[in-house]
């Protein structure tokens, strides 16, 4: 490991570090709110579009959970433009946290826990774009520590960026849709949020599974391969 390695390593963590003492000193996430779009962001014409961005992108590369986003992009701009806003905002936020991480961590950790990261290459490499896809469409996972995680990994970019778009759209919509206030039923605009939000899982969850069978398969063939004389 050489002393570039680990002082971009080390400026990484110390960073890190001072983001979060900042966003939890001042509140970044409770910032984020009804009263904010109606006070900075409605009304306001580009500024309030562009203000929207900036702080969505921030703050999704900060952790605070896209579907906030998602919600007050909905709010703000109603379904169509608030999901299009908090989409782009959400994708700004993993290419900020994606290049963070691979041009100030990743030679430090894969120096440090190389046996991980080949694992995590093996999941991501050979087919980077239905990977993200899956892991963006499932219920579960945090999303700034993928985007992280991802930067430190070998895994392309532009794959990965482009299966992470195509996967925040639906909960996305979902968020939107609740926040829009659209012009629908309530408990209709509710049974239509869940059945996105289902839809999507189900989706994630079958990617996955065709994946592991898939995988599985390769791995018989591996072994039959090698037991011919």
């Amino acid at each position: 490991m050489t002393w570039r390695v680990l002082l971009k390593g080390l400026a990484m963590l110390a960073s890190l570090a001072l983001l979060g003492f900042l966003a939890s000193h001042f509140q970044f996430g409770e910032l984020l709110s009804q009263h904010w779009i109606d006070n900075e962001v409605r009304g306001k014409g580009w500024s309030g579009d562009l203000l929207f961005l900036a702080v969505g992108t921030l703050a999704t590369a900060l952790s605070v959970p896209r579907q906030v986003i998602a919600f007050l992009g909905g709010y703000g701009f109603g379904f169509v433009a608030g999901t299009a806003l908090a989409t782009l905002a959400t994708l700004l936020g993993c290419v900020l946290g994606f290049f963070y991480a691979r041009w100030l961590g990743r030679g430090l950790v894969q120096a440090r826990f190389p046996g991980r990261i080949r694992k995590l290459d093996a999941f991501l490499h050979q087919h980077p774009f239905s990977m993200t896809l899956v892991i963006r469409l499932l219920p579960v996972g945090h999303n700034a520590s993928t985007n992280l995680l991802a930067g430190v990994s070998s895994v392309r970019a532009l794959p990965f960026f482009a299966g992470s778009v195509l996967g925040y759209l639906p909960q996305n919509l979902v968020f939107a849709l609740a926040g829009s206030g659209v012009n629908l039923d309530p408990a209709l605009r509710l049974t239509l949020a869940v059945a996105l939000f289902v839809i999507s899982s189900l989706l994630g969850i079958g990617l996955y599974r065709r994946y592991r069978q898939n995988l599985a398969g390769m791995d018989a063939e591996n072994r039959q391969a090698r037991d011919q004389p």
